[in-house]
């Protein structure tokens, strides 16, 4: 494959299906993944994301359907299909027993890049990555941020056209988080495409192009973040605690202004596409409320459900 010429859809899954003995894990789902874009790929646990991941990766064959990675068939072109794909693993797997800098080499030697070019390569990414100064230290020796950024920085050593995101910021401070997404979207400026799963719904928000969302194998939606927040849950939320009495009232007011409400067990939900000024009338008595836009939360809250239901 050329990397100079890559097709405009990086990823392309059309009715993708796996199945482990009676379970089947992916149910006939289909997607693109456009050249140059962050693609969210959200869902609960147990949804079927890290399945269908595995199959784009070649680590497990798919049951039915097509998949195509660059324009390449899954599993005849995979050994030159992985070699343009990085990957970030949610769980760090970093070498502790060699330095920063020989755990970018050692990445390098598995593409057979020759050392000097691995070594320039790898200056480059960790001064990019901002780790520059912590070169000739042990993976021990760092924090959870540096340790992240490290992850990023080798799977960028030997230049993949696709880099596929598994929770990129778990567990990390504020500042390390915010460094990280700053870095993302230089890559992605860059041409980088990237497939991004994560929990951390304001970071999806902040970095997707276009998201999908899974839930017990299936597809139940996908598209543009903003317009799709807009379209299925509505402009702005009340969060409200209250008593049984006034969730009920209240019910009724939001039904009178054409919203949408949602008890839950300590007072209501009640998501608006517009002002309506009895319903402000009615919330303003109550002990504690919040008024707020609408979020991805909110979206995957209400495609997805409030219970967990892992398969």
């Amino acid at each position: 494959m050329n990397k100079n010429n890559q097709p405009s859809i990086i990823v392309e899954a059309k009715e993708l299906a796996k199945s482990f003995g009676n379970r089947q894990a992916v149910k006939g789902i289909s997607f693109s993944i456009q050249q140059g874009e962050c693609f969210g790929f959200l869902g609960p646990n147990g949804a079927g994301k890290t399945t269908t991941i595995q199959m784009i990766l070649g680590l497990v064959e798919k049951s039915a359907g097509e998949l195509l990675v660059f324009g390449e068939k899954i599993p005849a072109q995979l050994k030159a299909i992985k070699r343009q794909i990085g990957v970030i693993p949610q769980n760090d797997n970093l070498d502790t027993d060699l330095t920063v800098f020989e755990n970018l080499l050692t990445y390098a030697s598995y593409y057979q890049m020759p050392r000097h070019k691995a070594g320039v390569r790898a200056t480059e990414l960790l001064q990019f990555f901002a780790l520059d100064n912590r070169r000739h230290e042990y993976i021990r020796q760092l924090s959870g941020g540096q340790r992240r950024r490290l992850l990023l920085a080798r799977a960028m050593m030997h230049q993949p056209q696709l880099l596929i995101l598994d929770e990129p910021t778990v567990g990390l401070d504020p500042q390390a988080r915010h460094l990280i997404w700053q870095r993302l979207k230089t890559l992605k400026e860059q041409g980088v495409t990237m497939m991004l799963t994560s929990h951390y719904m304001d970071e999806v928000a902040r970095l997707s192009d276009r998201i999908l969302v899974m839930d017990q194998g299936q597809v139940v939606a996908q598209g543009e973040p903003k317009q799709m927040v807009s379209e299925l849950v509505g402009l702005d939320v009340f969060e409200v605690i209250c008593s049984d009495e006034e969730a009920l009232l209240l019910q009724t007011v939001a039904s009178d202004c054409q919203a949408r409400s949602e008890r839950t067990p300590d007072g209501i939900y009640i998501y608006t596409d517009k002002d309506c000024a009895e319903l402000d009338r009615a919330i303003r008595p109550c002990s504690q409320w919040l008024r707020r836009p609408a979020n991805l939360e909110d979206l995957f809250i209400k495609l997805t459900g409030r219970t967990i239901h892992e398969s």
